[in-house]
């Protein structure tokens, strides 16, 4: 039988896809996610998180892959490598090579160089300032109608800009947040539905290997195969439950985090705007030198954070077409295969194969008692199969599969696996105490029961077999990449632009305007202080006030 240990090491390679793209998350975690019907989709997937290498548990084809190598997402990710002397970086989407994450970086470098600039330049011309101001004290003098208006007016058009840029910030940020909690909660669905389906599956399986009708039971080495694959059955579906729950949780406070500092980021830019405004109208000096220390570090913040979302931003985008590429390319070796080793179709079919066959023999089990004991009517002297069968034949049971384990259509008279026991509830007989029929019938009530245990557990290995090579060939992780990359993708990509051109300009805006208000603070001073010592002025602009 296949092993399922696998699930262990690849069953959420969308949810690692999701962690990196909001967060970098660190690459230890890898996962698969199998397909199942549900409202999220025609088809949705669970996760499984796993921490350290892959492993490859599952079996090998004996033949070598011939598939071609495609590097994923090769046009998108042709930067600068700063770890290769600048060189374009040409191995595209690959989230377990440093020159990947180095040339992503890369292009979020300007805003980490205009932060820097920034913090010195400013601090130096603090440092002027009041060197100048200590030592180089002298009165203010001088006065341009034409400065102290522009002043005013770029004042103003900055705040508003500001203003502008917190609300695009508070915006973006909203749908980011809702953006990336529905796509948790997407993942975090098909992880509770394979965690919910291997179960099932372990139960049947276990189920399969204890049921018997009129003391007729499965093969001894069919129950061997069961005892082997369903313990690691049941150590994948534990591992995929527990760690799940964990990491939603660990993502969710971090989303929550995220969408909290920049509320708060957003909030405080705004304020901080309004009152340098309102302070420099009314020549609040003081108080804006306050304001401008504190702002000038708020800017320099902001931009380290417009670096990180720009670096977010192209990541998400870099996946999101790395995803679309792999689904289009099944055949081909990508940078994937390391993180979600998928095996070949030869050896997802021995899974299918293994289900196919426990539920042909517990279907061939059935019909042998229904033809060779309930069907036939056993004379009294025969204690161990009469118990006074009569009245209609019994149908038989269809069974899906021939002997090689291809599909077999039901012949006339057959019932299939789905009605089998509302039909066979008809054939049913009271009994006596020493269990023989006392009403027409040719199935006791404790025979009827077994073959119900067999025909659920043989329905519902025919129901999971599909269910159980999709989780092995990755058509599951295919199905579900696409459902990412066509319904949440585009949010991630956009919602992740509007905050860091939110940010960019919240943080150009202020930093302009906190310069205003020292400039506009200046040109105010030196009016005030030219009304008060030059007549004509006063008398050329009586009434005009500050």
């Amino acid at each position: 039988m296949v092993s399922f240990k696998s699930l262990s090491f690849g069953l959420v390679t969308a949810f690692l896809f999701f962690s990196c793209v909001l967060f970098s998350f660190s690459l230890g975690e890898q996962a698969r996610l199998p397909a199942t019907s549900g409202k999220y989709g025609e088809k949705n997937s669970g996760m499984l998180f796993s921490w350290g290498r892959i492993e490859r548990f599952l079996a090998e084809s004996d033949e070598p892959p011939v598939n071609s190598t495609l590097v994923l997402a090769a046009k998108r990710t042709q930067r600068k490598d700063p770890l290769n002397n600048f060189v374009k970086y040409r191995g595209g989407w690959n989230i377990s090579e440093q020159h990947y994450w180095a040339s992503v970086a890369f292009t979020a470098a300007p805003f980490f160089v205009i932060a820097a600039a920034w913090f010195l330049l400013f601090a130096l011309c603090l440092l002027i300032i009041c060197l100048r101001h200590c030592c180089c004290r002298k009165e203010p003098y001088g006065y341009s109608r034409i400065a102290y208006a522009l002043s005013l007016i770029l004042l103003i058009l900055f705040t508003i800009a500001a203003i502008i840029g917190c609300a695009v910030l508070y915006t973006g940020q909203g749908k980011y947040h809702s953006s990336t909690t529905n796509t948790l909660e997407y993942v975090v669905h098909q992880a509770n539905t394979t965690s919910e389906k291997l179960r099932n599956v372990s139960e049947y399986l276990s189920a399969a290997k204890k049921v018997g009708v009129n003391q007729m039971f499965l093969p001894s080495n069919v129950q061997s195969d069961i005892d082997r694959i369903q313990t690691k059955i049941n150590s994948s579906a534990s591992t995929l439950a527990s760690t799940t729950e964990d990491n939603s949780n660990d993502i969710k406070n971090l989303i929550d985090s995220v969408r909290l500092a920049l509320i708060i980021l957003s909030a405080i830019m705004l304020i901080l705007t309004f009152l340098g405004f309102v302070f420099s109208l009314f020549g609040m000096q003081f108080l804006v030198y306050i304001l401008v220390i504190l702002g000038w570090i708020l800017v320099t913040g902001t931009f380290i954070l417009c670096g990180i979302f720009l670096l977010l931003h192209n990541v998400s985008a870099d996946t999101c077409v790395a995803m679309d590429q792999w689904v289009q390319n099944p055949m081909a070796h990508t940078a994937l295969d390391d993180i979600l080793p998928c095996v070949d179709n030869a050896t997802a079919q021995e899974t299918l194969t293994r289900t196919k066959e426990v539920t042909s023999q517990l279907a061939n089990i059935t019909n042998f008692v229904v033809n060779n004991v309930s069907n036939i009517n056993f004379p009294p002297n025969v204690p161990t199969l009469y118990f006074n069968q009569s009245g209609p034949r019994l149908p038989s049971l269809c069974n899906p599969f021939n002997p090689d384990l291809t599909d077999r259509a039901c012949q006339p008279g057959e019932v299939d696996l789905e009605n089998a026991t509302r039909v066979w509830k008809n054939y049913v007989c009271d009994i006596s105490p020493n269990g023989i029929c006392v009403t027409t019938g040719r199935l006791t009530p404790t025979v009827y029961r077994q073959m119900v245990a067999g025909l659920n557990i043989s329905y519902g290995l025919y129901r999971y077999g599909p269910f159980l090579v999709d989780l092995q060939d990755c058509t599951f992780v295919r199905q579900t990449f696409t459902d990412i990359n066509r319904i949440y993708c585009p949010g991630l990509r956009r919602y992740s632009s509007w905050i860091y051109i939110g940010l960019v300009m919240v943080a150009t805006a202020v930093m302009l305007s906190l310069l205003f208000w020292v400039i506009y603070g200046r040109e105010r001073k030196h009016r005030v202080y030219t009304k008060e010592h030059t007549p004509r002025f006063t008398e050329g602009y009586e009434g005009d006030k500050p």
